[in-house]
């Protein structure tokens, strides 16, 4: 019975010894939980007191000395008599609190997730390298190369990560790394464009070609230019300058593009959500209280732990900068320094084309072009896959770049080949517009730091202490012709090629205007009469609105007014929308469910506040709404797209005959009014379920349930947030999308004043206080003041404790 007893107890030691130290996946993945309790190499190893002495460290590399001062929240501050120390000091600072992060995600740029997940990662990778992202990386990194001072910024950088990199020894290995199994690789200059990549295909790889060539298809010209104009009928653009346009645009010839016959029957990978957006404006001095420019930066992206966003102070001779970096890249690309401030929005400009490949052969090595056959190139792809043999995929490539969708990958039944033309894959040195920026005096050195910038596009808005505001929609834009980019292309003409840019100063741009503010959130960019064809596959249509209305009626702003406008609740889209749906469903014998819910909505102040159940029930309603009116697209076999909300809006109300209220699903014919009532009755149902299943009312905050996840997706190191807000409000949060940097800076010649707020906080690790320390503030709009000061002894009173590094030989 002892011997018995002995080798059960063995058995079962060594059965939870292999559990623990392996990985499983019951529907979805568990890492080896043994490495996260292990208490001398675990998470408990990772643990931290945020208590820190000052500190000296050695580095190889470094000129001279660079001091480190931490402020209370562990902002550093950067303090190098050179620009080669300082970026050897971002990039060693950074990879200090975020090493896993950034090369986790510069791991997924390049396609080589499955190295450290498995097999499971695979497709992806794929795609990444089929989409073009290390063809891309690698050109901007030509140009970063031909350009000394971006060049020396680069690899500073890199070293002082691998400086870091260096240091580490197993115990200190950030968790993720212990949980995977895997262990840091050395930084290359390269991983910078990587991540530059990951941003561009984030916020400009938004099309829908595939989706409008079928629905032309399937629909037909008239029924396709109703439901998806090209300016739909909202004017709120970013700049208003109606027959202010001077300059002679290029124009090509008036050959119509050609409109394509089939059906693409493929199913396009996934896409980015339609969330993916920003406010952004800048108040003249004329109407704040200070009598000085302010400018707000809210940029709307993915919520991770860690933090897409690192803050951080740069100071050397000739720049004193802040603001939020990319853990991956130097620079501060949203900030402030002594004389300036900067933010962007997301300019949604189409800049994504499909063409149609038709090869020689089955071989590849030749397609059409104009009559004649042209040679191809081919990329080998090799890709290691942990736990699996390697695996190898050969990419084609054109001059109009890779094919993405062929037999191998994605094709359809007909082996139809598309190949995917995207502006980021002609590279582009655009740290060159993040370092003039850093080091910019006036409007004058914005307008020369645009002219480098190419991808991803957005909408820059400035201020200054000199006074001046504006705003400038910035990217490399090609000439198109109407309807050119909306569908699938002949890859066989020449003449469907992108033939000329629009010169970068005849891009959209405004200085000092009389209403006296700028202002944007992804709205369509600009008055009819800007002389060239703008094309995206979403606008904005709330957001913007709202913050125009409320700027246009303030005076005498303070910055805390902004903070609160930044927070605003307020949702345009109910404004509009509800008075429509009520007279919808007025004719009908309601429930009693549905006679509570109607009046619950109705006596609702359209604001998506955190508390209460009304915006609950809106949410839901126009989400069944929109789903019921075009089933026709949601069902198909074919990928189509749904028309924008603010279309449906405008059809319910202008087109009350719209054959697309029969719902295709039930034999009887419904009308527009069957139709809002069946919503009505739908969302009901859907909050009843939701309030079973969780056990509470469907407040707002906890129906929409905003959370920041880890980039893993392990739920112990991610925080559901309790806040207000929905994605056509100006605190656009909901789900794991939301405002990711908010930042207010009033520019006063007696000195800056600025604040900023990221949902996260400024360490990586999970056993630091300062994890998520900022999510409190960030739920509650309360931006934290920002400490910008010239020199490290200003700071002593506030630090937490001071680095100081020094040259290894010194």
């Amino acid at each position: 019975m002892k011997i018995f007893k002995v080798i059960l107890s063995t058995s079962l030691c060594i059965s939870l010894i292999y559990l623990l130290n392996n990985s499983w996946n019951f529907g979805s993945p568990i890492p080896p939980l043994g490495k996260f309790v292990d208490p001398f190499h675990g998470f408990w190893q990772n643990a931290e007191t945020g208590k820190v002495s000052d500190q000296q460290v050695n580095l190889p590399g470094l000129k001279d000395k660079v001091t480190v001062v931490y402020d209370s929240v562990l902002i550093p501050h950067l303090y190098a008599s050179n620009n080669s120390d300082l970026y050897y000091a971002q990039g060693y600072v950074t990879a200090q609190h975020r090493l896993w992060q950034m090369e986790f995600q510069t791991h997924a740029a390049a396609g080589r997730i499955s190295e450290i997940a498995g097999a499971a990662a695979l497709d992806f990778d794929r795609n990444q390298r089929r989409l073009g992202m290390v063809l891309g990386a690698e050109n901007s990194l030509k140009m970063i190369k031909a350009d000394p001072e971006i060049e020396e910024a680069v690899k500073a950088y890199t070293a002082g990560i691998n400086a870091y990199i260096n240091q580490l020894n197993d115990e200190k290995l950030p968790i993720e790394y212990k949980l995977m199994g895997y262990r840091p690789e050395p930084w290359t200059e390269l991983k910078v464009g990587l991540f530059l990549m990951n941003m561009a295909k984030t916020l400009n790889s938004g099309e829908n070609d595939i989706e409008l060539t079928n629905a032309l298809k399937v629909f037909g010209k008239e029924t396709l230019d109703l439901l998806f104009p090209d300016r739909e009928p909202v004017s709120d653009p970013i700049v208003d300058n109606e027959g202010g346009w001077k300059f002679k645009p290029v124009t090509l010839d008036s050959i119509p593009a050609i409109e394509p016959i089939e059906v693409v029957s493929i199913k396009p990978v996934e896409k980015q959500p339609k969330n993916i957006g920003s406010n952004n404006w800048a108040v003249s001095g004329k109407k704040t209280a200070s009598g000085s420019p302010i400018l707000c930066s809210d940029p709307h992206l993915g919520l991770t732990m860690p933090s897409i966003w690192y803050a951080i102070h740069l100071n050397a001779p000739g720049i004193n900068t802040m603001g939020a970096s990319f853990p991956g890249s130097p620079c501060v690309i949203i900030g402030f320094n002594d004389s300036i401030a900067w933010g962007p929005t997301n300019a949604q400009r189409d800049l994504v084309d499909w063409y149609k490949i038709t090869f020689k052969d089955n071989t590849k090595n030749e397609y059409l072009s104009d009559g004649q056959w042209r040679a191809t190139k081919k990329r080998i792809e090799k890709f290691s896959i942990k736990g699996k043999p390697d695996f190898y995929d050969t990419i084609v490539l054109t001059h109009l770049g890779p094919v993405t969708y062929d037999e191998s990958y994605h094709g359809d039944k007909q082996n139809k080949h598309y190949a995917y033309r995207w502006i980021a894959h002609d590279g582009g040195n655009i740290l060159r517009t993040f370092y003039e920026f850093n080091r910019g005096n006036n409007h004058g050195d914005y307008m020369k730091a645009l002219d480098h910038y190419y991808f991803p596009a957005q909408n820059f808005a400035f201020a200054s202490v000199a006074g001046d505001i504006a705003i400038r929609i910035q990217g490399k834009y090609p000439v198109r012709r109407k309807d050119e980019g909306k569908f699938v292309l002949d890859g066989s003409k020449t003449s469907s090629e992108w033939k000329a840019f629009i010169p970068f100063d005849q891009n959209v741009m405004i200085k000092n205007p009389e209403r006296g503010f700028v202002s944007s959130a992804n709205q369509y960019p600009v008055d009819g009469s800007y002389p060239y064809f703008v094309h995206s596959s979403q606008w904005e249509h709330y957001r913007n609105r709202r913050v125009n209305r409320v700027l246009s009626e303030m005076n005498s702003i303070t910055p805390q007014q902004m903070m609160q406008l930044q927070n605003d609740n307020y949702n345009i889209q109910a404004e509009e929308y509800l008075p429509l749906l009520l007279d919808g469903v007025k004719s009908f014998t309601l429930t009693e469910d549905e006679k509570k819910a109607v009046e619950l909505v109705k006596a609702w102040n359209y604001t998506n506040d955190a508390e209460g159940t009304a915006p609950s029930y809106f949410e839901a309603w126009l989400e069944e709404l929109q789903l019921s009116i075009w089933d026709e697209m949601v069902d198909s076999k074919v990928s189509l797209p749904k028309p924008s909300e603010y279309m449906t809006w405008w059809l319910l109300k202008n087109n009350p005959d719209l054959s697309f209220y029969d719902h295709q699903k039930t034999p009887e014919k419904e009308t527009k009014n069957d139709i809002i009532k069946m919503g009505l009755q739908r969302a009901i149902e859907r909050i009843n379920k939701w309030e079973k299943d969780h056990g509470r009312k469907a407040d707002w905050a906890y129906f929409k349930d905003s959370f920041v996840r880890h980039l893993l997706r392990l739920e112990p190191f991610s925080v559901h947030a309790i806040n207000g807000g929905n994605p056509n409000t100006l605190n656009a949060s909901r789900g794991g999308w939301g405002p990711s940097w908010r930042m207010v800076v009033s520019l006063e010649k007696t000195g800056i004043k600025a604040w900023g707020v990221y949902p996260g906080g400024q360490s990586g690790n999970p056993g630091s206080p300062y994890y998520d320390n900022f999510i409190a503030p960030w739920e509650k709009a309360q931006p934290l003041r920002l400490k910008f000061e010239g020199t490290p002894s200003a700071l002593t009173s506030s630090a937490l404790f001071t680095t100081t590094l020094t040259p290894a030989s010194k």
